[in-house]
């Protein structure tokens, strides 16, 4: 049961915090979304920043078993299955009004120079996120798909750091031109 309720802590937290950020999402909003009494915060988490590293982590193995279910699919070639992902992340994106972006990418920006553990946390999940990444690359560079002198790490740092960057227009203009304008450069130029 105490697993059952930290998870739907950090669920309900999640989605809140994705709304409207880390810092002006209170406890008593977060547990009255978890439908947990009041006061049981501290029973699963010692702190604030805490659930911050737990809220992380979950993030980071939701985007995980996500982009591992895609992009490890057994049809299609590495590159299409890669285009496919981000594809299947903007209709996501689409489908919430062009709103919120990346959940880790937020909190890189809230709290990166507020909280060391946390920003370390964020951190390591995109180093993770382009990791995948940089595998699809590296089997698309073998197939032929790309030119054979594109690194694969360098090149999925990039992509990630461009996806984000579109992530933050895209909020900011809420319109998924600049999804769009990411996959047909990605796509259409700098991966051929």
């Amino acid at each position: 049961m105490k697993r059952d309720t930290r998870q739907a802590i950090i669920e309900a937290g999640g989605d809140l915090v994705h709304r409207q950020g880390f810092h002006h999402t209170g406890l008593k909003e977060i547990l009255d979304a978890a439908g947990v009494p009041k006061g049981s915060f501290y029973f699963y988490f010692t702190s604030k920043e805490d659930f911050g590293l737990a809220l992380i982590a979950n993030c980071a193995r939701n985007f995980a078993e996500l982009a591992d279910q895609h992009l490890d699919a057994p049809v299609g070639t590495p590159l299409a299955r890669l285009a496919g992902f981000f594809a299947l992340m903007h209709e996501r994106l689409e489908a919430r009004g062009f709103e919120r972006g990346c959940p880790l990418g937020n909190l890189a920006q809230e709290i990166s120079d507020l909280s060391p553990a946390m920003r370390q946390a964020v951190s390591q999940a995109l180093r993770s996120m382009a990791g995948r990444m940089a595998r699809v690359l590296a089997q698309a560079r073998d197939a032929g798909e790309i030119p054979a002198d594109l690194d694969p790490e360098r090149t999925a740092s990039f992509m990630l750091e461009a996806w984000e960057g579109a992530l933050l227009r895209m909020k900011a203009e809420k319109s998924g031109e600049p999804l769009r304008r990411f996959a047909d450069f990605m796509f259409h130029r700098v991966l051929r």
